[in-house]
């Protein structure tokens, strides 16, 4: 009986390393809903005083940038980056990132940007490597929206 209850208890220890590990990994990363909430109040902050929220964005340990989760804008009219997580890339054309398969995701984050309504989200899905890693792309999706002329976006890794 004894050995029973010690094997049982061994299977429930196990299961809640494995499901705890699972949840560690998965809190390592942004949700869907998380990303949604940033853009949501990233556009809110940018109706309210775009320079201030534009400087807010940039901030490394600011309120806009949670694990893999970060608020990158660009100018809808010119394409060129204002905030990125990259400092490489501010005031390059969005237009000209490419996914890895040579897809036109900048492309397809501006014309995002510019076929909403103020105010308004919509989705980009396409694939890009993890932070600090180059292969493989992974599934990844961007809400996208806009404030005037400015396009901002928050990626998540689905």
């Amino acid at each position: 009986m004894r050995h029973v209850l010690w094997i049982r208890s061994l299977a429930a220890a196990v299961s809640i390393l494995v499901a705890g590990s699972a949840l560690a990994e998965k809190a390592a990363t942004g949700s869907a809903s998380e990303a949604k909430a940033m853009e949501e109040k990233a556009l809110g902050a940018l109706k309210m005083n775009e320079k201030t929220a534009l400087v807010d964005f940039a901030k490394a340990d600011g309120p806009y940038r949670d694990r893999d989760l970060y608020v990158f804008c660009f100018n809808t009219n010119t394409g060129l980056f204002l905030v990125n997580v990259n400092q490489a890339l501010i005031g390059t054309d969005n237009r000209l990132l490419k996914e890895k398969d040579g897809s036109p995701l900048g492309q397809k984050v501006f014309d995002a940007a510019n076929s909403v309504k103020e105010g308004e989200i919509t989705t980009v899905a396409y694939n890009w490597p993890k932070p600090g890693t180059t292969e493989p792309s992974v599934p990844k999706e961007t809400y996208v929206g806009r404030v005037g002329t400015t396009g901002c976006g928050v990626g998540y890794y689905k």
